[in-house]
C-alpha cells in the first residue's frame, strides 16, 4: 500500500481513528477534497498529497489550520464551516496514512438541497459504445499537454510548463513521431493553473501561416501577478517569430491568484476570434464590465474590435459575454453558428452554455453549485436578466476541452459536441439541436484527466491526457 512520506502520527490520534471513523474520513475526502487533489490523493488541479513536502506545512498543526481556514493565495477555501473538529481530525489521519487509488472516480454526495433538486444533465449510459471504440496511444512522452491542434498531418501541442511542440510523423523513428520544441516562446507564469494554455491556427493558415497562443502572462516587476494574454506569430524553422499581441489586460487588472485563467480559442466564419478568461478567483469581478476576467471576448483576427461588439464604450470593448466562472471549453459550431462554452462551476453546477453577445451568464449571482466547504454560495439558481445554462452537471465533472465532431469515421456523430472531463476522467458526446441540449453519453472513461479534445484530419478523435495523446477510432 502506498504511504505518504510525512512525519509520524501521534499514537493517540491513530487509536482514535476507528474503522467507522476511517470510512467516514474516506467519504469526507471524496466529498470535499477529491475534485482538486485526485480520487487517490494523486493530484489534479491541486498538488498530489503523496509528495514528501507540502508547501504550506506537513506538520499536524499546519494541516489542521489549512483545512479549517483555507489558503487564500492558492484559492483553497476553509472547511471549518462545513466540517466538525472530529471530521477534520479524522481527515488528517486519512491524509497521513495514504489512500489506495480508487478504480473509478467517486461521485461526491450533494449536501445542498438546491443542488439536489437542480436539473442534472442526463447521462445516457450506453454500455456498448465504449466497447465499439478503439483507443490507442498516439503521441507519448509529453508533460502536461494543455492544447492540441492539427496542422495537416502535424500536431501542435502546448505543454503547461511553457513549451510549444510540433510533432511530425517519422518512419525512421521507433515511436513513429519526431517531436520538436519550438524556441522563442514567451515566458509564462507556470504556477498552479497557469502556464502555456491553448493553441490554434488561423482559418487562412495555408496562406498566412499564423499561429495563436494564450498563456498566463506574468506582469514584469511583480512577484506573481499575471493575466491571460493572447498573441499570434509564425513558426519558421522551429523558431517562434513575428509575434503580435492581440489582447493584453491593463496592468492594474493583473491578479496574483494562480487559477481560473480560462482559456480557449475558437474562430467563426466572419473573421472573428473568440477567447475566454476565467474569473481568476475574485468571483464578483465576473460581473464587472470594467474587468477582463470572467468573460468571453471577441476580436477581429488582427486584434481590432468588431463594430458590433456589445460594449464598445467599456474599458475592454472586446467583451462579448460576462458572468462566466472559468470557461475551459469554447467552440464555434460550423453548421449552426452557435458558440458553445463549458465552464467549471464551484462544487456542482458545471455549465454548458450557448454564448450570445451582451448576455450575463450569472456567475456568481446565480449558480447550481455550492461552496467547496458545503456552505451556500447563493440563494439563487435564476434571476431576471441572467441566462440559464443549456445544461449543467451536478456533481461537477470538471469540464475541460470542447470540440464539434466533423469527421467521417463516426458519421452518426457529426455536429455533436465532444466535451472532456478532468475529475470524472471521461469524454462526453453531447447531442444538441441549435442552441438546445438534448442528451449525452460517455464514450471514453478512466484513461486519465482529459485536458483537450479535437477531431483529426483523418476523422479520428484525439484526446490530451496528462502524459500523452490518445486516438479514438471505430473498432
Amino acid at each position: 500500500m502506498r504511504q505518504i512520506l510525512l512525519t509520524s502520527i501521534p499514537l493517540l490520534i491513530l487509536s482514535a481513528c476507528t474503522a467507522g471513523a476511517a470510512d467516514n474520513s474516506k467519504s469526507v475526502y471524496a466529498e470535499y477534497c477529491a475534485s482538486c487533489h485526485g480520487v487517490g490523493l494523486e493530484g489534479g488541479s491541486a498538488p498530489s498529497l503523496f509528495d514528501k513536502d507540502w508547501k504550506h506545512g506537513s506538520d499536524l498543526a499546519s494541516i489542521r489550520k489549512n483545512i479549517a481556514d483555507g489558503i487564500d493565495e492558492v484559492g483553497m477555501p476553509g472547511f471549518a464551516g462545513g466540517l466538525s473538529d472530529a471530521e477534520i481530525e479524522n481527515l488528517i489521519v486519512y491524509l497521513k496514512a495514504g489512500a489506495p487509488a480508487a478504480e473509478e472516480p467517486q461521485t461526491p454526495a450533494t449536501v445542498d438541497k438546491r443542488a439536489e433538486t437542480a436539473p442534472i444533465a442526463a447521462i445516457d449510459q450506453v454500455d456498448n459504445i465504449q466497447s465499439q471504440i478503439n483507443v490507442e496511444d498516439y503521441i507519448t512522452g509529453l508533460d502536461e499537454p494543455w492544447g492540441i491542434h492539427f496542422v495537416g498531418d502535424q500536431v501542435l501541442i502546448t505543454e503547461k510548463k511553457g513549451t510549444l511542440k510540433l510533432a511530425q510523423k517519422s518512419d525512421e523513428l521507433a515511436q513513429g513521431w519526431m517531436v520538436s520544441e519550438i524556441s522563442g516562446i514567451p515566458v509564462v507564469n507556470n504556477a498552479r493553473q497557469g502556464g502555456l494554455l491553448d493553441v490554434a491556427t488561423d482559418p487562412d493558415y495555408a496562406r498566412n501561416n499564423l499561429v495563436y497562443l494564450t498563456f498566463s502572462h506574468p506582469l514584469e516587476g511583480t512577484s506573481g501577478a499575471s493575466m491571460t494574454k493572447l498573441i499570434r506569430g509564425k513558426i519558421v524553422d522551429n523558431q517562434w517569430t513575428a509575434e503580435e499581441t492581440l489582447f493584453q489586460a491593463q496592468a492594474d487588472d493583473y491578479l496574483d491568484t494562480g487559477f481560473h485563467y480560462g482559456s480557449r480559442i475558437t474562430f467563426d466564419d466572419k473573421g472573428h476570434i473568440f477567447f475566454s478568461i476565467g474569473d481568476r478567483g475574485p468571483k464578483e469581478q465576473a460581473q464587472d464590465l470594467d474587468r477582463p476576467n470572467g468573460k468571453i471576448h471577441r476580436i477581429n483576427r488582427d486584434g481590432s474590435i468588431p463594430d458590433d461588439n456589445p460594449y464598445l464604450d467599456a474599458k475592454y470593448p472586446s467583451i462579448y459575454s460576462y458572468g462566466n466562472r472559468n470557461p475551459q471549453g469554447l467552440i464555434w459550431h460550423p453548421e449552426t453558428g452557435v458558440l458553445w462554452e463549458t465552464e467549471h462551476g464551484p462544487k456542482g453546477g458545471d455549465e454548458l452554455n450557448a454564448i450570445k453577445p451582451g448576455i450575463n451568464y450569472g456567475w456568481p449571482k446565480i449558480s447550481y453549485g455550492i461552496n467547496y466547504n458545503g456552505t451556500v454560495l447563493t440563494e439563487h439558481q435564476a434571476l431576471p436578466g441572467m441566462a440559464q445554462p443549456a445544461s449543467q452537471w451536478t456533481p461537477s465533472i470538471a469540464v475541460c476541452g470542447l470540440d464539434v465532431y466533423a469527421g467521417n469515421l463516426f458519421p452518426d456523430w457529426k455536429g455533436r459536441l465532444l466535451a472532456g472531463s478532468l475529475a470524472f476522467q471521461s469524454l462526453r458526446l453531447i447531442d444538441v439541436d441549435g442552441d438546445k441540449y438534448k442528451g449525452e453519453v460517455e464514450i471514453l472513461k478512466d484513461k486519465g484527466r482529459i485536458r483537450d479534445v479535437t477531431t483529426g484530419p483523418d476523422g479520428a478523435i484525439y484526446v490530451a491526457l496528462p502524459r500523452k495523446i490518445v486516438r479514438l477510432s471505430p473498432k
